[in-house]
Order: structure tokens, then sequence, then C-alpha cells
């Protein structure tokens, strides 16, 4: 007893000292959401930001591993931080993510001036590292997969701003053939509906107006460990005094229900924006991803939204250059984005990830195809952008104000609940509130406009 008081006593007072900690964070909004679970944990633990890491006494790179360049990108990102370590020995230097989860020990090998390696597990167990690190100096690698959720895993966080990002589950079991995420963050799991309730709360008595609730297919809440459905989860969200406005990402085609779809003429907080990962416009080509859905299922399900809300914000994932992908499986897809006319596309071209089964195929597209390929479909989505942006001049839309434009400090910005992003002059006051801004011009990746008041003529 006396021995664990001891222990309780060293970690205390180790980080009673004041410290400074530098994060890098590459990849998607699940890995900002984890970036921003350290910072509340190493809050807690007397650690403070800072935007200069040779000023950190801890820098810690989360990483991304769904593509081979966001790969590339940790390691460069790390040999930057070597010499830091060469000037002061005691820095601590980290990787998290999914690529400290795939590698695991390799990285320590590789990089031997890395002291911390752990997985998206293991982020609720970062006090620990750090104090076996600094009492025992011993390097950590921990990259352990478990099949349920810690109590006090996932906590609220400190916040800042009006908008925070909730995760209700992690991992995936879909095994999409060209996806490392079930291999790096494991099979789905579900959060308690009263943990995330009480997560959102605590922000919305804090301030914040807009959740975004997040997981690998959001779709297949409850199904591994939850209590409710995705869809009742969302009614939950959108009874929470204070929060205005909810979104969620990523939401998997096949599991998409009508329930989910009618819940948004339903709920008047539900944003009308939707991702919907599209990958590919070739039924062989979704065949040989392993989607599990066909491009005329998709079309129904887009369908059915755009009649039931021609307001509907659709945007979607697409992999050009896919193995054995040819040139007509690419015009398919070409046609599919003409069809649906998708408010915005995160494109990618394919690149082999570790483990997944695309990677065995034999018949791998050459660079110079894929990248033709992905300027044709950046090429077409921008003027398609353009043009919907562009439509909406002389509306009347209805903002929720974040804060100051990045392009233009002297003005405000926000997105309608489409998501389209307008910038317009207006006072500070006006951040965090719903306000009409009349659209005066629309460009390809924004909307201008003038403060007018708060309306309900949005879309």
């Amino acid at each position: 007893m006396n021995k664990d008081l001891t222990i309780i006593d060293t970690m205390e007072g180790l980080f009673s000292k004041e410290r400074f900690v530098y994060i890098e964070t590459f990849g998607c909004q699940m890995n900002e959401n984890d970036t921003t679970r350290m910072v509340g944990l190493l809050k807690a633990l007397n650690y403070k930001t800072v935007d200069e890491p040779h000023r950190a006494d801890l820098i810690l790179i989360n990483t991304c591993s769904i593509r081979e360049k966001a790969e590339h990108k940790v390691y460069s990102s790390a040999g930057r931080f070597k010499r830091y370590k060469r000037k002061n020995p005691e820095l601590v230097i980290g990787i998290s993510g999914c690529v400290a989860q795939q590698e695991g020990e390799r990285l320590i090998k590789r990089l031997p001036y890395i002291d911390l390696v752990f997985g998206p597990h293991n982020i609720h167990r970062l006090k620990t590292f750090l104090a076996d690190i600094y009492l025992k100096r011993q390097k950590v690698v921990s990259t352990d997969l478990y099949d349920t959720i810690d109590d006090g895993e996932y906590v609220a966080t400190p916040i800042e701003g009006i908008k925070a990002f909730v995760s209700i589950m992690r991992g995936c079991n879909n095994f999409c053939s060209y996806c490392i995420v079930p291999y790096t963050r494991g099979r789905e799991v579900s959060r308690p509906s009263k943990e995330i309730i009480e997560e959102i709360k605590e922000y919305a008595g804090k301030g914040v107006k807009e959740v975004t609730l997040l997981g690998q297919n959001v779709n297949s809440y409850g199904m591994s460990g939850g209590d409710v459905s995705f869809t009742g989860l969302l009614r939950m969200v959108c009874g929470i005094d204070g929060i205005e406005r909810v979104r969620f990402v990523t939401s998997h085609p096949k599991d998409i229900s009508d329930s989910l779809i009618y819940l948004f003429g339903e709920e008047d907080k539900l944003c009308r924006s939707i991702h919907l990962p599209l990958q590919s416009g070739s039924n062989r080509i979704l065949e040989r991803m392993k989607r599990v859905y066909s491009v005329e299922d998709y079309l129904s399900r887009v369908s059915l939204l755009r009649r039931l809300y021609p307001d509907m914000s659709i945007t979607t994932d697409i992999i050009v250059g896919f193995p054995g992908e040819t040139e007509d499986d690419f015009k398919e897809t070409m046609e599919v984005v003409r069809t649906v006319r998708f408010d915005g596309i995160f494109s990618f071209k394919y690149s082999p990830r570790p483990m997944t089964l695309a990677s065995t195929f034999k018949d791998q597209v050459p660079e110079d195809i894929k990248q033709r390929r992905l300027e044709e479909l950046q090429r077409l989505q921008k003027d398609i952008t353009a043009e919907k942006n562009r439509s909406l001049v002389g509306r009347t839309m209805e903002v929720l104000v974040e804060g100051r434009s990045k392009q233009d400090a002297s003005e405000l910005t926000g997105r309608t609940t489409c998501n389209r992003i307008v910038n317009f002059p207006g006072s500070p006051e006006l951040v965090g509130k719903m306000v009409g801004v009349f659209i005066t011009h629309g460009y390809s990746n924004s909307l201008r406009g003038i403060y007018k008041e708060r309306s309900r003529l949005c879309s």
C-alpha cells in the first residue's frame, strides 16, 4: 500500500512542473479529434500547447496511413524534429495514430531517437506512458487493440470556439479491399449513448453551438455495443438545449437507412448536409473494392435525398486509378459525377496499403494515368462546385458565424446548414450567432455576402 502511494506521489510530483507540447496532426477528422483528446489529457498534466517545436518538452506526431503519401510525411516530419533532440536530450518525441499502430516497434528501430509509439486505442494511457519515460527512462510502444471501450476513455476536452467534434464509435467492420482502417483502428465498437449525451451537454454549457458526430461508419452505430440506433442517437443529440446544429461523418452507402433520410425532415437542427463516399462509378470496380453496393443502389439513395430535400448538400470520396480501372471504368465515374453534381469531392489517387487485399492485385494502374484521371476529375468538380455556388447569389442564407475570416481578418466567416463557407463584413459580436447573409458572390470554394438578419431562408 505504501509502495503504491509512493508511486502516485512521484507521478503527481512529476507532473507538477509546467511543460510545453507541440502536436503535428495528419489525416482525417478522427485524427483531429484524437489530437484534441490528447491536448485535454496533457492540459491536466500541466502541459501547455505551443506553435513552435523548438520550445517543446514533448513533440507528438499524430499520424495517418490511409495513403502512402500521408505515411511518408510522417518520416519527413520526424526527421525535422531530430535536431531538437540533439540540442535537448530530455525532449520526448512520440508518434501516435494509424502509422504508429501499423508500424509499432519498427518505428523505434527505424527512428531510434523516438521515445514513444502508441495507437489510437491507447490515447487515454498517455499519463502512464510519459511517467514510464520520465521515471523509468524507457521507451514505450503500445499498439494493443481492444474490443471494448474503457470507462473514461472518451471524456469532454477543452473546446475553443463554437464547434465540437464527438467520437461516437471507433473502428470499422467493412474491410474494403483498399483500406487499412480496420487494421489500424480495429473493429467497430459503439460508445454508450448516455456518455455521448453527457459529453455534448458539457460542451453546450461551454457555449458550443454545433456538434459533429464522428465514426468510420456512423450508420452502423449501435450495432456493436451501443444501446440505441444511430437515428435514435441523433434525435437525442438534437434535443440538447444550446446545440443549434448537428452534423455527422462518415456514412457508408450500404447502411444509410430510410429512417435516417427522413430524419432530415423531422429534426430542424440536423444540417442538410451528408458525406456519402462513392469511391467509383463503375460496378466492376466497386465489386473489386468490396464496397457491397452498386452504382444503382447509390443513385437511388441520392435520388431520394434530392427529391425530399432539394437543398441537400452531398459530398463524396472518389479514388481514381484503382487496380484494373480501365478508361471505360473512369468514364463511368465521370458520368456519375455529372449526374449527381456533388457539392464537393475529396479525390485521391489509389495507393497500395499494407495488409490490404488490393495491394496484392497485379493490375496496378501506372502513375501517369492515375495523375491524368485525377486532374480530369478535379477540373470537372471544380466547375460544378463553382456553378452551384454562383446559383446561390441573390439568396439570403442562414449562417452560423464561427469567427474571423482567414482571408481577411476584418471580416467574419461562417457556414450554411449545407456546409458552404460564407465570408462577410460584420461585427465580432456576431460570432456564435445564427445570422442571415445575403449572398453577393459565388466562388469555387466559398460564398461572399452582406449581413442581413437571422433567417430560415437557408439552403
